[in-house]
């Protein structure tokens, strides 16, 4: 069966890796962004040997990004980012094949260990199964 693994962040998140000072959490130096990409590189290379890897990505920030609706009126609404409505947003994924829900949990457990700097936050990661459509009779 195939997962969506989803981690997660905030644009203070994205902030602080890039060097700008905030209040909340902790600027991450050069080393600090080394051994995170080091660490999930591992993974990707395992989930890859495996053949458990079917996509990879992190995310940009949310600064960048754009939410489309539909307003009452029926027209198109186009919003910038980053929404104040929502302080967590996806920051990377991966798209795996595995045999198991126990599996994919015990990959998940491996990214929840991803180094980050002392006092930085750290979130959950998201395990969401991807339906798949129904064989045509």
């Amino acid at each position: 069966m195939k997962y969506l693994v989803m981690v997660q962040g905030t644009q203070a998140d994205y902030a602080s890796m890039r060097g700008d000072a905030s209040a909340q959490p902790p600027i991450w130096s050069e080393d600090d962004i080394q051994a995170m990409f080091a660490h999930m590189g591992a993974i990707n290379d395992d989930l890859s040997e495996s053949g458990e890897l079917v996509d990879a990505y992190g995310l940009v920030e949310p600064a960048q990004t754009r939410l489309v609706a539909r307003g009452a009126d029926g027209e198109t609404v186009i919003t910038d980012g980053p929404y104040s409505e929502t302080k967590e947003v996806m920051a990377g994924y991966w798209v795996l094949d595995c045999a198991s829900l126990e599996r994919v949990t015990e990959i998940a457990a491996r990214v929840t260990a991803c180094p980050v700097p002392k006092g930085a936050p750290e979130y959950p990661v998201v395990i969401r199964p991807i339906g798949e459509a129904p064989e045509e009779v």
